[in-house]
């Protein structure tokens, strides 16, 4: 998988063109005001502050690195086709959450989750659900996508807020995206740090264990806080809501059967969610009655549905395909800045003198988890995120005697994890849209995103699961041991 990812690093940069580490804050300061001008201050979303970036970093490349407009449109080509997947994905998403609803799938799920979850225990059991299923198909953003709109459903039925049932559902979808060997990132950070599979899975296991836990943990205490006293009858209200106007059955889990069905099989995330739009179309009309064109018209423009309660309405209406736009042109401007930096020199520059920055384990750690957080930030891709700093950082893990496990653990750790906190990254963008909170409102309840690298670092200054070569440990064992005879 490495091989699809062409990095331009710091030693492959002739020294006369290659941009200094001032030169090189330069355009990221730049993109940064813009986003917190254009987000922060006017509350703008954020495609134009992105081409704020785009046209300030495309500028100043052109007259100060004497970077031609050729060379950076290769650049931002680059980036788009390797983000092609994200698009399409959206896209899908998008017309099968919106086929699904129409199909009843949703609702039924809605329906029966009411009956059988309590809000105390709601959010650990979110989280727990989703990991599991995640484990089972590799796909944290499958996952999301489709259970994850269900549970956002139940959980404000229950009288949950949004933005902590988010938080939940994604905790639960990363906890089981980093421990999956399904999963494209779990695979690409093995495969760009020579480091077997599975060596790379059982070195993320215990700081995995440690950080979900203490997620699981902090939601059920959330739920005991913020579940309070639901209104009487409320649940009965919702229910006969939905009964008014689906058929809930049963028979309405066959696009949910066949999408997970074909992920737990291996087949990828664009063909298994396409498959599940065909059956949600395919249940719309033999179950719900609708009509072949009523079915596709829903999957492009959306549902608008009637139930006669305001809150259900609210959580079965979608956007369809032509909703998904709004994602995705910021997934592209985001990926077109990403490809500006890369090309014009200024991630290789950022991540070669982070590195430099290492004395010792726990540093290198730390600037491990910098390095991947700073590559969400600017590349606006969790695949960046774990290519550069795992292809830049390799040698000094090696210069250190560590096996190749303690970088692949880092880099999905911090990388992976990360990217659905960064408004902008690829990531964040697909989540908040498909969950309909925002990034800013889930983050705080995202505790997985924050406990990971966290606990990542705590390894690196304590020595927990920090493994060594044969080689480095036999040198420290013969350091010990020859301690107390030097001390004589």
């Amino acid at each position: 998988m490495s091989s699809e990812f062409d990095i331009k690093l710091y030693d492959d940069i002739d020294p006369e063109d290659r941009p200094s580490l001032g030169e090189a804050l330069i355009p990221i300061i730049g993109m940064l005001t813009a986003l917190g001008i254009g987000i922060g201050i006017y509350g703008l979303d954020p495609q134009f502050p992105l081409l704020w970036g785009i046209a300030f970093t495309g500028l100043f490349s052109y007259y100060r690195f004497d970077i031609s407009w050729d060379e950076m449109y290769a650049g931002i080509t680059h980036t788009l086709l390797m983000g092609v997947q994200v698009v399409f994905i959206l896209f899908i998403v998008y017309a099968l959450i919106s086929t699904w609803i129409q199909a009843g799938t949703i609702p039924t799920l809605m329906y029966y989750g009411l009956d059988l979850l309590h809000p105390i225990v709601f959010l650990p059991l979110t989280a727990i659900i989703t990991a599991a299923i995640t484990f089972a198909i590799g796909s944290s953003w499958t996952a999301a996508g489709t259970l994850g709109v269900a549970f956002i459903g139940i959980g404000s039925g229950l009288g949950l807020p949004e933005p902590m049932t988010a938080g939940a559902i994604l905790t639960g979808a990363y906890t089981g995206d980093k421990q999956s060997p399904l999963s494209d990132t779990t695979n690409l950070a093995s495969a760009v740090t020579n480091t077997d599979l599975y060596d790379h899975i059982n070195a993320m296991r215990a700081g995995t264990f440690l950080a979900f836990s203490i997620a699981v943990l902090l939601y059920a205490g959330l739920g005991i806080r913020a579940s309070g006293a639901i209104p009487v009858d409320r649940i009965a209200e919702i229910q006969t809501a939905l009964t008014g106007s689906f058929t809930i059955s049963p028979l309405a889990f066959f696009p949910l059967l066949v999408t997970f069905g074909l992920a737990i099989y291996g087949i990828s995330a664009i063909p298994a969610l396409g498959a599940g739009v065909f059956a949600g179309a395919i249940t719309s009309a033999v179950l719900q009655g609708n009509s072949f064109t009523s079915i596709w018209t829903v999957a492009q423009s959306g549902t608008s549905p009637e139930t006669g309660m305001e809150l259900v309405n609210g959580l079965l209406s979608s956007g369809g395909m032509v909703g998904g736009a709004w994602a995705v042109t910021i997934a592209i401007a985001a990926l077109a800045l990403g490809g500006l930096f890369e090309c014009t020199g200024i991630i290789a520059v950022l991540a070669h003198h982070l590195g430099q920055l290492s004395n010792s384990v726990g540093s290198l750690t730390g600037i491990t988890v910098l390095s991947s957080v700073s590559m969400n930030v600017l590349a606006a891709e969790q695949y960046i995120s774990i290519v550069v700093p795992g292809v830049t950082l390799g040698s000094l893990y090696e210069e250190k005697g560590l096996k190749t496990e303690n970088l692949s653990r880092a880099i999905e750790s911090s990388g992976t994890v990360t990217s659905a906190l960064i408004p902008w990254n690829s990531g964040a963008v697909f989540m908040a849209g498909t969950l309909g909170v925002s990034t800013f409102q889930y983050a705080p309840y995202y505790f997985l995103g924050f406990l990971s690298p966290l606990i990542l670092i705590l390894m690196g200054v304590t020595g927990w699961q920090i493994t060594y070569t044969e080689a480095e440990a036999d040198d420290q064992m013969a350091g010990t041991v020859a301690a107390p005879a030097d001390s004589d």
